[in-house]
């Protein structure tokens, strides 16, 4: 079973699917932890309610410094895949080094289209028949 951490910063929709997932065994896995950059944050709610260990990071001007209490608390955790579901912060390249191959993003729109936010608006808008999201692997080029 793998031991999941998901990085949040707001509703936490994805978080909630990726718990029920779990739960029902859909995914072989356990989140074990959940960490957010907004204290006022939904899903650190949907966390608490779940039994989920949760923390806040909020944002510093050291962002490294950040990013590696992060990364310890994950390195604590022992997890074995991070999941950014909606996390609004850009990593450092020495946390996405450190955990590389270990990270994945969903993000809300079918790259290269439509990065950045505010991704359905701007597909209704430009009249898209379609559209969707992507998951990949983080790396310090692609978040």
């Amino acid at each position: 079973m793998k031991k999941i951490v998901v990085l949040i910063s707001g509703y936490g929709a994805n978080l909630q699917a990726i718990i029920d997932a779990c739960e029902s065994r859909y995914i072989d896995g356990e989140v074990v932890g959940v960490f957010s950059n907004q204290s006022d944050a939904f899903g650190l709610q949907r966390a608490k309610s779940a039994g989920i260990f949760h923390r806040t990071f909020l944002r510093s001007a050291d962002n490294l410094a950040m990013d590696r209490h992060i990364a310890d608390e994950i390195d604590n955790l022992g997890a074995d895949l991070i999941v950014l579901a909606g996390y609004m912060k850009i990593l450092s390249a020495e946390f996405t080094q450190h955990f590389a191959g270990k990270i994945l993003n969903i993000h809300p729109s079918l790259l290269p289209k439509y990065s950045g936010l505010h991704t359905y608006q701007r597909a209704m808008e430009a009249g898209e028949t379609e559209h969707g999201m992507t998951i990949h692997f983080v790396n310090e080029k692609v978040d």
